[in-house]
This record gives structure tokens, C-alpha cells and sequence, in this order.
């Protein structure tokens, strides 16, 4: 019953933050449409997908956390998950550097726009496989 009481929290926590989130994005869209200034918005797409997919791990996280045993970190999953994740999910801010200007032709029309579902699932990946790779 004490385990169903933690992670039904958790559950409702991290649904709250993704209401509130998306309510914020919303607005950030509803701003980018009247000022045709897309970096907040797009910036925001990019982050919150990240956090969230943190969140997903964080309550195993905790639980592996009170255990005493010898931290190491995966880099296998990281660099085979991790990175191609983060590349897909950062592709939209890339497009505001002065790199990323040169790369916009080879970037897929679907991820330019930001709050693709593209991009939103490859950031939920990435910010769980940042935390789970973290192994105990």
C-alpha cells in the first residue's frame, strides 16, 4: 500500500507539472503567433520534454539512491539513446545559432516549427536515459 501511496504521488505530481507546462507552452505559442518570435516558445519545447522525461525516472531514482553501492554511469546506453535524442530534440534551437542558419536546409520541415511530436518524444527519451543511465 506504502509503494501504490509513492508512486500514485509521483503520478499526480508529474501529471499537475505537465498540465501547468503545457498551459505555459500554450501561451509561449499564442505569443510566438502574434510577435512571429519563435525562441521562447521553441526553447521551451525543447526543455520541458527533457525535464519531464527526468521526472519519469526520478521516483526509481530516489528509491536506487538509498541503497549503498558503487555509482557508474552507462555510457553505452547514453551514447546510443542519449545522444541521437538530444541531436533530434535540439534540432529546432540549433536553427537560431549561426551553425544551425547553415544547416537549415537539411533539416526536416517537420521539426522546424518546434512542439513537434518528434522532438517532444525524443526529449522525454532523453531526459530518462540521462537519469537511468546513472546506475548504482
Amino acid at each position: 500500500m506504502r509503494r501504490f501511496i509513492y508512486y500514485f504521488g509521483w503520478t499526480m505530481g508529474i501529471g499537475m507539472i505537465m498540465y501547468v507546462g503545457a498551459t505555459y507552452q500554450f501561451q509561449l505559442k499564442q505569443e510566438y503567433m502574434k510577435n512571429y518570435n519563435a525562441r521562447s516558445f521553441v526553447l521551451f519545447s525543447t526543455i520541458f520534454p527533457i525535464g519531464i522525461g527526468m521526472l519519469l525516472k526520478l521516483p526509481n531514482l530516489l528509491i536506487e539512491m538509498k541503497e549503498n553501492k558503487q555509482w557508474t554511469f552507462d555510457w553505452a546506453t547514453f551514447i546510443g539513446i542519449g545522444l541521437p535524442s538530444l541531436a533530434v530534440c535540439s534540432m529546432g534551437v540549433l536553427l537560431f545559432t549561426p551553425v544551425g542558419e547553415s544547416m537549415f536546409p537539411f533539416v526536416p520541415e517537420i521539426i522546424y516549427p518546434g512542439n513537434s511530436p518528434i522532438q517532444t518524444i525524443a526529449g522525454v527519451v532523453f531526459g530518462f536515459i540521462l537519469l537511468d543511465s546513472v546506475k548504482k
